[in-house]
């Protein structure tokens, strides 16, 4: 569903969802926690018959940037300038197969979780992903994982990934506890919305990243990621390899790696296109289309 698409059948959920995710924002910004960054919601009444929802537009996230250096290898290599290439590179396959891309950051600067989670969703865009690279105090850890947002952890390496992750944002990422009822309101909207689809791009993602990487899969895992509970959309975060292992630093300076990334990334988004727009009878309302002419 890109920029100036119809809206779909799915208009009453939709609405539904995002009048909760509503009332969330104002309660959540109001007792001091996290507030749900984006533009005022506000949808207009239906005029004629629904457009078909096609996958057509993905935004993607380089993370970090700017003073934000993100995760720094042995040799001097920074998340931040890995994470753009990777990023500008699977922007530009993307958009040789089709689909439309909107980059959150083309350059080296930082952003706020407002302003990353305000371009997807002012965008209303199929997917978001946020591309990062993992870091460990110890050089031995490798290896690829995928995430989508939970305010359960799967585990402690994966509450301590997200932590890392959240602390570039400050204070706009204060922990969610799981137990006060205003977070549980934002967990729920995740939970309802959004959940399946971010699970089945991450095990798509996942999947390919194996097949391309030279270390060990580290599996899909859910997580308390501020930058993908701000978005409307199904969305993930990637690490693409340890940063902080020499070894795997090494290769990820590689363009020949990062292609191999890039490649892995867009065939899952590809995947999960054909499905998105098989779900949603795209395939079947183009035959009947295609026969009427």
């Amino acid at each position: 569903m890109g920029q100036g698409d119809g809206v779909t059948s799915g208009r009453g959920r939709r609405r539904t969802v995002l009048a909760r995710l509503a009332a969330a924002t104002l309660l959540l910004g109001s007792s001091g926690g996290l507030a749900v960054p984006g533009p005022a919601l506000a949808e207009s009444p239906d005029v004629g018959a629904p457009a078909a929802d096609r996958f057509d537009l993905v935004v993607l996230d380089a993370g970090h940037g700017g003073h934000d250096e993100g995760a720094t290898g042995p040799s001097g290599l920074h998340e931040k300038d890995l994470v753009l290439d990777v990023t500008k590179r699977l922007a530009e396959h993307l958009r040789e197969r089709g689909l439309e891309v909107v980059l959150t950051r083309t350059g080296d600067r930082f952003l706020s979780l407002e302003e990353r989670t305000a371009v997807a969703n002012d965008a209303r865009a199929d997917l978001f992903l946020s591309i990062h690279a993992n870091a460990s105090q110890s050089r031995r850890p490798s290896g690829v994982e995928t995430y989508f947002a939970s305010l359960d952890a799967t585990d402690d390496a994966a509450r301590a990934t997200a932590e890392r992750e959240n602390s570039a944002f400050g204070a706009e990422a204060r922990a969610l506890d799981p137990s006060d009822p205003l977070a549980a309101i934002l967990g729920d909207l995740i939970e309802t919305e959004h959940l399946q689809e971010s699970s089945e791009f991450a095990k798509l993602a996942q999947s390919e990243l194996s097949r391309v990487a030279r270390s060990r899969s580290r599996g899909v895992k859910q997580a308390p990621f501020v930058v993908l509970m701000g978005v409307r959309m199904p969305a993930s975060l990637v690490e693409i390899g340890f940063i902080t292992n020499p070894d795997e630093e090494k290769t990820l300076r590689n363009g020949r790696r990062r292609d191999a990334i890039v490649g892995a990334l867009a065939e899952a988004v590809l995947a999960f296109r054909e499905r998105y727009d098989a779900r949603r009878g795209v395939g079947t309302i183009e035959r009947t289309a295609s026969r009427a002419r």
